[in-house]
């Protein structure tokens, strides 16, 4: 089957967070089982620089604010091949893929995503002469216009012209524009009412999407049920609800050929599940580099996360001084809100010896976090399936997360019963509040002080098995009945 996975970015080429990861390698794992996937992808300059020997495909014609648009076709380091849309005049910017250097989203946003959508259209109708799109795969609010293009062109043309999958990653993002830009879209001017793009008076991308595709899927299972619920459903809760009968949560993998601990470059020394030797030279060297005093007597926490309300870190920032107490230690790596931002750099300011604090994102240095420390915290409001947490439980390093979406779906809490039977791999707690934060960090201080539970959490969560290709064996599924 020919899926087309339209999306904005990928990694290594150009990261903002968790969908890279995604984009990156669940193409690969589809490709493994026999799916022909192709990427559609901006042409970002950093994705035009690691998407080799382009050739032309297409000139687009002239719309969405551009008259020099084509698409061309390279092949992608993992051997994937993807499409690009080529046009500086919307593309070529400084800042993120979204927004300036001072963070202010782009004006014509609606404008640089319509054309996402409208060309995976095109790619369904058969743009490109070789190769046909039989599924299309919009990934977040980006590519979320791209099912209602599809059902204005079967309507136009009087017959199906693809498939269509929407992945909500995070619906909190949604791409949301006023009224006036409608127009601009080219889209029937039915369209625009409830049972359409239309979101409360104003164009949602993420609604089209909803509304529109065949296929809905999303990143854990608990997300999915938690989103049809009013406190996560932003607003598309009732959408949601109408469309459950089409709506799968697909927990995220983990892509091994990245996240290895007995194959990852980035670490001081290598190991796995068994032997384990190398994750306390790791410890040590993380220690090291961040100037925490050496010690063993209690766990080291870390925090590789964007600094936001959704991620619960202000649970973290008022537990610091607690955790110092008891004697533990924390790294952090991310950036995002100012104010938690300087009350996390305060309080690395005060205790340079316990607390280490980096603003910013460097993918190594988010491996040797995470491979040198003991617990990694994910206390996250709401998360729809959350990376990181994988990442520990490979690594060897305890989650303690909340219970909601895909920490709930990934990690099993050190209680009593689940220490007897084998099957804890971390800390959960429940409500989103200091006290039982609280709680989850004592228990987490307890069972370190008892090491050799410890170490037998640790065997089991380095056993677990988040495969991207059970993920992939799900979406052929989907995929086929998309495409019927």
């Amino acid at each position: 089957m020919r899926v087309l996975h339209a999306c904005t970015e990928i990694y290594p080429l150009l990261k903002t967070g968790g969908l890279a990861d995604v984009a990156a390698a669940l193409p690969v794992a589809l490709a493994a089982q026999g799916c022909a996937v192709r990427m559609l992808l901006p042409g970002f300059p950093a994705l035009l620089a690691g998407v080799n020997d382009r050739t032309l495909v297409a000139r687009l014609p002239p719309g969405f604010g551009v008259s020099n648009a084509r698409l061309t076709l390279g092949r992608l380091a993992s051997g994937i091949e993807a499409y690009l849309i080529e046009t500086p005049t919307l593309y070529e910017r400084p800042g993120n893929p979204y927004a300036d250097a001072a963070g202010v989203d782009y004006a014509d946003n609606h404008l640089r995503f319509a054309l996402l959508g409208w060309v995976a259209m095109r790619l369904g109708q058969g743009i490109d002469a070789d190769w046909r799109a039989e599924v299309v795969h919009c990934h977040d609010w980006h590519a979320g216009l791209a099912p209602a293009y599809l059902q204005a062109a079967a309507r136009s043309s009087g017959s199906r012209v693809a498939g269509s999958v929407q992945t909500v990653h995070n619906l909190a993002y949604q791409g949301v524009f006023p009224a006036s830009v409608f127009g601009e879209l080219g889209l029937p001017a039915d369209f625009f009412q409830t049972d359409g793009v239309e979101f409360y008076g104003d164009v949602s991308f993420l609604k089209a999407g909803l509304y529109y595709a065949d296929r809905l899927t999303t990143v854990s299972p608990t997300y999915a049920r938690e989103i049809q619920g009013r406190e996560q459903g932003c607003g598309l809760d009732g959408l949601l609800t109408t469309r459950r009968d089409v709506l799968t949560g697909v927990l995220n993998g983990v892509d091994a050929a990245v996240w290895n601990s007995a194959t990852d470059a980035s670490l001081a020394a290598r190991y796995r599940a068994g032997s384990m030797q190398g994750k306390a030279t790791c410890r040590r060297a993380l220690q090291t580099e961040s100037g925490l005093t050496p010690q063993t007597t209690a766990p080291l926490f870390c925090v590789v996360s964007r600094l936001t309300g959704q991620k619960g870190l202000q649970l973290v920032l008022d537990a610091v001084p607690a955790l110092l107490q008891r004697g533990g230690q924390l790294a952090l790596l991310g950036s995002g809100d100012a104010a938690l931002e300087a009350g996390f750099t305060a309080l690395a300011a005060a205790h340079p010896e316990s607390v280490s604090v980096t603003i910013g994102y460097d993918e190594d240095k988010a491996h040797r976090l995470i491979a040198g420390s003991d617990v990694i915290l994910v206390p996250s409001h709401f998360e729809p399936c959350g990376l990181t947490q994988l990442y520990g439980l490979g690594y060897g390093t305890l989650p303690l997360v909340r219970r909601v979406g895909g920490l709930a779906d990934s990690v099993t809490d050190s209680t009593l019963e689940n220490l007897a039977d084998d099957s804890a791999t971390g800390f959960v707690f429940d409500a989103f509040t200091a006290d039982a934060f609280d709680a989850a960090l004592r228990r987490a201080f307890a069972l370190y002080a008892r090491p050799t539970e410890w170490q037998q959490v640790q065997q089991r969560g380095m056993r677990q098995s988040f495969s991207w290709g059970d993920a992939a064996s799900a979406l052929l599924t989907i995929y086929e009945q998309a495409a019927a």
